[in-house]
């Protein structure tokens, strides 16, 4: 279904501090730890700006005919606020506070959701409110059961297209730039499909958790080399004694 909006009005305003948000949970406890390792990547390699924000599950906020829309996405990268993060409290509105989220993610469920809804009357469908309202330039739908990643973009008529991933099944995402795709393993008890970053030279971004183990395992080693090479001179020391 194609949307039109050309006769809705959006406007960007703040939401009044009574508004009464959504206190639904999320579907399911993979969509917190999937966002967690997305952020936790991007944070280690230390390639999140001060001003940007990336958040999971945090309303988005649009006016539509003086009606206001929200829409919480389980992942999205905002790459800089117009005002300080402190005042981004309860939601965010594009515009108002900073720039158009350039990356949004929505992790599937077994509960039914919109994230393929077109739907243009109030209140509106996920697609038709990332496509049409935001107008946020990369929509990714991730089903985490069986791996499965679909990346669409923004093309010149403003509708979304499926892109097409690379050779190793990874989708380049700007502004970094990453490669985004599917991994399989574990962190925090959670075995399955993952969402991970690789960098240009094909290397994986590490989760903090990762590096914590990486920086053990780095501090063991040097360790054991420092012992062998005292075990080495102690030696030596005894076989000059004996002649």
């Amino acid at each position: 279904m194609i949307a039109i909006v050309e006769k809705t009005q959006i406007t960007w305003e703040k939401l009044s501090d009574d508004f009464p948000l959504p206190d639904e949970p999320v579907d399911n406890i993979s969509q917190l730890y999937l966002a967690e390792g997305l952020t936790s990547s991007l944070e280690t390699a230390n390639l999140l700006a001060e001003n940007a924000l990336v958040a999971g599950n945090y309303p988005v906020c649009a006016t539509l005919d003086g009606k206001v829309v929200v829409k919480a996405p389980d992942w999205m990268y905002v790459p800089h606020l117009k005002v300080p993060l402190v005042e981004v409290n309860r939601s965010y509105t594009p515009q108002l506070q900073g720039d158009i989220p350039i990356i949004v993610m929505e992790f599937l469920s077994h509960t039914e959701g919109q994230e393929y809804s077109s739907k243009p009357t109030y209140s509106p469908g996920k697609w038709f409110y990332y496509e049409q309202v935001l107008k946020v330039p990369n929509y990714l739908i991730f089903e985490p059961e069986e791996g499965r990643l679909e990346a669409y973009q923004l093309d010149d008529t403003g509708r979304y297209q499926l892109r097409q991933s690379d050779g190793n099944n990874r989708y380049i995402l700007e502004p970094w730039p990453l490669f985004l795709g599917v991994w399989q393993g574990t962190m925090r008890n959670r075995t399955g499909y993952w969402l991970r970053w690789w960098d240009e030279s094909g290397n994986l971004l590490p989760w903090s958790l990762e590096e914590i183990e990486q920086e053990r395992q780095r501090a063991e080693q040097e360790q054991q080399r420092a012992e062998q090479a005292k075990q080495a001179q102690r030696e030596s020391i005894a076989r000059k004694s004996i002649l």
